[in-house]
């Protein structure tokens, strides 16, 4: 207990060498102010977080998920605009004026086929429904409780500015925040918060990696198999032909390089030569240009594909993230806002019910990790995963938290996450999440100082970059 207690005094020192502004008297009351308020809405967010687990409504179908959180923003005040970007889930609530802007995301989708009650075994919540396997319903809860929070500061006249939450749907799949991008939704943000649920608490420093999701359609010639099936040309063949052509070019890519793919048509019956084969994948680098290196390469094997088994291709981009623009002046904020609140505490009961989700799952029965772990220093490579908070973070400079909400070690984008999520262990890092998010943001909102030294160092690592998104023309693909 003394090693963790004189851990702590030296991360908070050390943060305060960077950002004196933390010990001020005054900007402590506002913190414990704002999280007395996310403690008195408690209750609330917690039924708002239970509420969207039991939908689990997956990308763009998020209705009622969504919703639910922008009618709580308009009960608690908030100017909410509905439908933003073309997408009927997405919605921007408002509170204050002028400047400083600060926006903070919210998610609230869900992941398809991992419904799972909130039991440490194996049991569905219902057969073959959606889960929230990467914890988007404490997400979007968490996210708007920090900004109720802040609210209630400037609506007392503690905080002058202006506070944005911003709903965004789909991050799962098409990437919400992309399209609320190139609609310029982010461009006058001062800062943006995001946090994300994970199985340890942390200031996120890692990056993420660039992706690139396509789909390449194969058309053919239909003949009958036996009868003469030198009148037909296979789309499937070209499609063989295809993905044999990536996994051989794994072996020329930079270990950073990840390839992936399913096929999502390949004919109908035996006796038919298919006319038409459809594959559907993501190339992923640790930077955007490495992408593209693999994509242009990847457009060639399909057009060589279609021209070994005499049929068309066509590859067709449908969405893409670029990698996480990492801020370290942000995280060292955010670091020491997790000192001054400290570690997550939990019951026997949860830790209990988080080894045996462990045993099920056959990792190492850790129990839960609620301790702050120390700041990091980014790796040139990040570990796999890519998300939409990254193209926000080439607009604006963007602060990243990660929060336990789950048992260590267990798999992600699983049932053992949806689990966690729908019961205490997932609204104590929900509730956590909210008050460092919100004790950041009073920071932000009463530094300039501090402001300008973040914004200084994403103005140095963009160096003029122009964002545009990595997606086609046209509306979202509802």
């Amino acid at each position: 207990m003394k090693r963790h207690v004189s851990h702590a005094i030296f991360f908070v020192f050390a943060c305060l060498i960077f950002l004196p502004m933390i010990s001020a008297a005054g900007d402590l009351k506002k913190k414990s102010a704002a999280v007395a308020s996310i403690e008195k809405h408690q209750p609330e967010l917690i039924n708002l977080s239970d509420q969207i687990w039991a939908l689990a409504e997956t990308a763009l179908k998020e209705n009622k998920s969504s919703k639910l959180l922008a009618d709580y923003a308009e009960q608690q005040g908030f100017k909410v605009e509905r439908g933003v970007a073309n997408m009927p889930t997405a919605f921007i609530a408002t509170f204050g004026e002028g400047k400083p802007i600060i926006g903070i995301l919210g998610e609230f989708d869900a992941l398809p086929g991992i419904s799972q009650k909130a039991s440490p075994v194996k049991e569905a919540y219902e057969a073959g429904a959606a889960g929230h396997g990467c914890g988007h319903n404490l997400f979007g809860a968490g996210s708007l409780g920090a900004a109720v929070a802040i609210k209630e500061l400037i609506a007392a006249g503690k905080l002058k500015g202006t506070i944005r939450f911003y709903g965004t749907p789909a991050e799962e799949s098409v990437g919400g925040k992309i399209y609320m991008a190139r609609d310029g939704l982010f461009n006058d943000l001062d800062v943006c918060l995001a946090w994300h649920p994970e199985d340890q608490t942390r200031a996120y420093v890692q990056s993420s990696q660039a992706m690139v999701d396509f789909i390449v359609e194969f058309h053919g010639k239909a003949a009958h198999a036996a009868f003469d099936p030198w009148n037909g040309r296979s789309a499937v063949d070209g499609m063989e032909l295809f993905a044999h052509g990536l996994n051989m070019l794994r072996e020329h890519v930079k270990p950073s390089v990840r390839i992936h793919y399913t096929i999502q048509k390949g004919g109908d019956v035996p006796n038919v030569i298919p006319e038409y084969a459809k594959i559907w994948c993501w190339v992923r680098d640790s930077k955007r240009t490495g992408v593209e290196e693999v994509l242009s390469r990847v457009r060639e094997i399909a057009k060589g594909a279609a021209m070994m088994a005499g049929v068309e291709s066509k590859l067709t981009i449908q969405t893409g993230d670029y990698e996480m623009l990492v801020n370290m002046a942000g995280a060292k904020l955010l670091q020491a806002n997790l000192m001054w609140l400290g570690s997550i505490k939990y019951t026997e009961e949860e830790q209990n019910f988080a080894r045996a989700i462990q045993r099920a799952t056959g990792v190492e029965e850790k129990g839960l990790n609620g301790a702050i772990q120390p700041l990091e220093e980014p790796k040139p490579d990040p570990p796999g995963g890519s998300t939409d908070v990254a193209d926000v973070s080439w607009i604006v400079p963007t602060l990243h938290v990660s929060v336990t909400t789950a048992a260590e070690g267990a798999p992600w984008h699983a049932w053992p996450v949806v689990a966690c999520g729908g019961m205490s262990i997932g609204n104590k890092g929900m509730l956590q999440a909210a008050k460092v998010l919100a004790a950041t943001m009073v920071d932000l909102f009463e530094d300039a100082k501090t402001r300008e030294v973040i914004q200084t160092e994403f103005r140095e690592k963009t160096k003029g970059h122009i964002y545009k998104a990595y997606i086609p023309d046209g509306p979202p693909p509802l």
